[in-house]
């Protein structure tokens, strides 16, 4: 998302720098959808699947549900099943193949499950996508939806620095049913990479402005959580962001962290060579339940999309 929108400007020829890496060090489970950029993700990486052929060392999912595209643009979340099968074909002409795992980005409550889990589930048995997900969804819905068709993956946030799904059953809802977690926003959008501090060092169009969590009276608390990371991170040898999607991966969940540079790229895949014993995950936990953030990390308009 971050190389196309939300995260301040990006450069398309940074951002082919990027994936050109994520490909030679083998991080090849990548997430876009529609919405990013209006269309502008998914083209980014078929422009980069167009030009270097590696398309098939790559494992890519993405997203619809709202819609963006064409004439009934307008970012209205949508669940129908001709909004399901038309949008794919988007996808399709962008990536310049359909995607390995296709998702519905939210849960439009008008639209029964009756009518788009099988829209969904349709692309699967067509041969146009190996897997199907929800995202951001309640424990109801999943269950509801898991009853209809086997839903393959869930993607929520998840991170030290937010763990409502563990509160809410969605999280144990998953395991029960057998359907994968990806973890989005694992670092806590970035506050547990320790990059930064204060609003004022964010890009003037940065979302984060807009996240109750980060807002001038919240975020100095919250940062409480970000400074004991740093501290166990040291004793560890290694970042912050590192320590942060190991704990992600010790519970179960594969990350999905954004980056916008090589370097980070590096960093963050690195998490996967940290280790954490059971004291240490002990540890950790007793600082994250000491320290849970204050303030919502949506907007409200956004915070009612999600949960459904």
């Amino acid at each position: 998302m971050g190389l196309s929108q939300s995260y301040g400007p990006a450069d398309d020829n940074v951002s082919h720098q990027t994936l050109s890496k994520a490909v030679d060090i083998g991080c090849t489970f990548w997430d876009t959808a529609v919405v990013y950029g209006t269309g502008h993700n998914e083209q980014l990486i078929g422009d980069f699947f167009r030009k270097t052929g590696s398309r098939d060392k790559v494992f890519i999912a993405s997203k619809c549900a709202i819609e963006c595209i064409g004439e009934s643009a307008g970012r209205t979340i949508t669940n129908k099943p001709e909004h399901i099968a038309a949008y794919i074909e988007g996808t399709k002409e962008r990536l310049g193949s359909y995607p390995d795992l296709y998702y519905l980005h939210r849960i439009d409550p008008d639209t029964p499950l009756e009518e788009s889990i099988p829209a969904l589930q349709a692309l699967k048995t067509a041969g146009k996508t190996k897997y199907i997900g929800l995202s951001e969804c309640s424990a109801a819905t999943l269950r509801k939806a898991c009853a209809i068709a086997h839903i393959d993956a869930l993607q929520i946030e998840y991170s030290p620095f937010f763990t409502g799904h563990e509160q809410n059953g969605l999280i144990d809802t998953a395991r029960e049913l057998g359907v994968t977690i990806i973890a989005f926003s694992p670092l806590g959008r970035g506050i547990l990479s320790g990059r930064f501090r204060s609003l004022d060092e964010l890009p003037a169009d940065d979302y984060r402005h807009t996240c109750p969590v980060f807002s001038k009276e919240n975020l100095p608390g919250n940062l409480k959580l970000v400074d004991e990371f740093e501290k166990l991170a040291a004793k560890k040898g290694c970042t912050s962001s590192q320590l942060a999607l190991a704990w992600v991966i010790a519970q179960g969940a594969i990350p999905i962290p954004g980056t916008k540079t090589s370097a980070r790229l590096v960093e963050n895949f690195g998490a996967g060579n940290v280790t954490l014993g059971v004291d240490e995950l002990k540890a950790l936990r007793v600082l994250i339940e000491a320290n849970k953030p204050v303030g919502d990390r949506y907007s409200a308009v956004n915070m009612a999309a999600v949960g459904k």
